[in-house]
């Protein structure tokens, strides 16, 4: 064969390519991934534990979309399917991060008000030691008041982890917590104002 018939070969096959290419070979977008996305995040977004514990997981997942969706309009299908991808990892993990974050917030809850109501327990007995020994200057009515209002607090941190609310728990916890070491900084500074007047 020739030179000038093997370039026109050539020359007709590219033609044919390039035709076939062009007329059968137009990218579409990836809708089912695309679904598959938007459906991973939805589903992070209304996981009341990813929204707690993993919101910045949440937010990538939801910027991987929005990326997703711009490509998707400007017709970059590949790059569309690919943040599709990590929309759903993202959404994906969110939610395991979210789980994790509230059996973390759980057992501090918990270990919270377990201590709180030791100390709910020895502080009382604290009080009563100091009124019966008739030598601490404490106004008991107060520090009692104050007392029963810590218990309340620990009663409503267990209902909130009884409903599942770890962080208003904790957070309930911690205050029965820092009433605590209130009334025993009260105790304590009584008792050193009572034994310097010996």
């Amino acid at each position: 064969m020739n030179t000038k018939r093997k370039t026109a070969v050539l020359l007709c096959i590219s033609l044919i390519v390039g035709i076939a290419f062009l007329t059968g070979g137009c990218a579409k977008p990836p809708t089912e991934e695309m679904e598959a996305a938007a459906a991973a995040v939805s589903r992070a977004e209304n996981d009341p534990d990813a929204v707690m514990y993993a919101g910045n997981t949440l937010v990538r997942a939801r910027e991987s979309l929005n990326r997703m969706q711009a490509e998707a309009d400007s017709k970059r299908y590949d790059g569309a399917k690919s943040y599709a991808a990590e929309a759903i990892a993202a959404a994906d993990k969110a939610i395991t991060d979210g789980r994790t974050g509230a059996a973390r917030a759980r057992d501090e809850a918990v270990n919270m008000i377990d201590a709180v109501k030791t100390g709910i327990t020895e502080t009382g007995a604290a009080i009563q030691a100091a009124r019966s020994s008739g030598k601490v200057g404490v106004d008991y009515r107060a520090i009692n008041q104050d007392l029963e209002t810590v218990r309340r607090t620990a009663d409503q941190a267990e209902v909130s982890l009884a409903g599942n609310h770890y962080q208003d728990a904790l957070d309930k916890g911690r205050s029965a917590r820092a009433g605590l070491s209130d009334i025993n900084q009260k105790l304590s500074a009584a008792a050193t104002a009572a034994s310097r007047k010996k």
